[in-house]
């Protein structure tokens, strides 16, 4: 689905920690949550299922990722 054009009514969200910089924002349409880059707004967009980003989030607080922190 090309959500192109409806992403522009969604609520779009930021870490409390971004500064205004380039930060990752998330936003949900129904039962898909939605990614892009706060600098690039109308720019591409990752898509998620709840299942896939529920998968996604559990990982990070497990702490899967914290190699890539380095």
């Amino acid at each position: 689905m090309d959500r192109s054009l409806s992403h522009k009514s969604l609520t779009w969200r930021a870490a409390l920690s971004c500064d205004g910089g380039a930060c990752v924002e998330v936003a949900a349409d129904r039962n898909i949550i939605l990614i892009r880059n706060s600098r690039q707004p109308g720019g591409p967009l990752l898509e998620y299922t709840s299942e896939g980003w529920h998968e996604f989030v559990s990982g990070i607080k497990k702490g899967d990722f914290d190699d890539l922190l380095n």
